[in-house]
């Protein structure tokens, strides 16, 4: 089981996101560093957990169409040996791409994370079938679909890796949903990768989402408190519960 750190960001800071009740997230209060500088907490979390991947949801992007690019191109260039996953609310395939050109040689390091929310229609999920660093994200909040373009009803599209974000869940400390994941891999067989997101508290969690199917979670609040567990491993410290499993 792979966990993936989370950052949140919103107009230039790092939030704290909660159920997906997005008006009230606010300024991240982190024992890892001080401060919600996006870079700062990006290199608290690679350091704490050892990922090799971190994902970031561009809330402006998602929320307003602005995607924080000044921002983006900063993390991505200060830490070009992490995979970096984005959702920043990309409605086609080419708004992702408009960000990989504007990143230069660091492009490379995008995997563009496509949002049920955000996604215009179907055709533009058919259109990333033929990128295999195009990663599907089932969005929920409330136990219902966040799914204007109907994408939850078209299994046969989502793609190799797949999230499933129940929002309602995410900085809930409630633990994470074990049954919908199980469920939607049954409508999916072509699904290679199913990372699950949300309600992690500890590493017992991820093992138990590893038991559910999940291949990976993202994780962020529980990272914050300043009790997830390290252990130091050939000179590295790694988190506690994470497998060797990293893309």
């Amino acid at each position: 089981m792979e966990l993936i750190p989370v950052l949140d960001l919103r107009a230039g800071q790092v939030v704290h996101a909660r159920r997906g009740e997005r008006g009230r997230y606010a300024p991240i209060n982190s024992a890892l560093c001080s401060g919600a500088d996006p870079l700062d907490l990006a290199h608290a979390l690679q350091a704490l957990t050892g990922a090799r991947t971190l994902y970031l949801a561009d809330l402006d992007g998602v929320l307003d169409g602005r995607p924080q690019t000044a921002v983006l191109q900063r993390l991505v260039q200060a830490l070009p040996q992490l995979s970096w996953w984005i959702d920043a609310g990309w409605q086609r395939r080419e708004d992702a791409w408009r960000l990989r050109d504007a990143l230069g040689s660091a492009g490379d390091t995008l995997v563009p994370v496509y949002g049920t929310e955000s996604l215009a229609d179907r055709a533009a999920l058919e259109a990333l079938q033929d990128d295999p660093r195009a990663v599907l994200s089932l969005d929920r909040r409330g136990e219902r679909p966040m799914d204007p373009a109907g994408l939850w009803d078209c299994p046969a599209l989502w793609l190799p890796t797949t999230i499933v974000m129940t929002l309602e869940r995410v900085g809930s400390g409630a633990g994470p949903d074990l049954a919908t994941l199980p469920a939607l891999r049954r409508r999916a067989p072509q699904v290679q990768r199913w990372v699950g997101s949300g309600g992690v508290r500890d590493p017992a969690d991820l093992s138990a989402g590893a038991a559910a199917g999940a291949d990976a979670w993202l994780v962020a609040s529980a990272l914050h408190t300043g009790g997830w567990p390290v252990r130091r491993v050939s000179g590295k410290e790694q988190t506690r519960g994470t497998g060797e499993r990293h893309s």
